[in-house]
């Protein structure tokens, strides 16, 4: 096994961030049940998946950096829907209950 080139892991890393948040923003657009949205959304999730899956089948360290692409990709997907949801989650307490531990509409995590 070789070392990587530092720009392919870059390149991986990038293309699977990139992934991953058109990959939440297609699981967004099939919930809200828009059809043509979800279509595009998942037609641009092959197309940039194919990059980093033809760069680590080639080496496999490059995995790596695609788990870690796929996790920046989707933190900040989550984080950017979040900030544009107009209206909080839903959430199966009580009318007039104090929210529960951890479930803080600030919550990060």
């Amino acid at each position: 096994m070789s070392m990587p080139n530092l720009w392919m892991a870059l390149g991986v890393m990038v293309s699977t961030a990139t992934t991953d948040a058109v990959y939440v923003l297609f699981n967004g657009a099939v919930s809200a049940r828009r059809r043509v949205r979800a279509a595009s959304w998942s037609s641009i999730w092959y197309l940039l998946s194919a990059f980093a899956v033809i760069s680590y089948t080639k080496n496999p360290i490059y995995t790596l950096f695609a788990a870690a692409g796929s996790w920046v990709g989707a933190f900040c997907a989550v984080t950017w829907l979040h900030r544009s949801d107009p209206q909080p989650a839903l959430s199966p307490q009580r009318v007039g209950a104090p929210p529960a531990s951890g479930d803080s509409l600030d919550s990060r995590s």
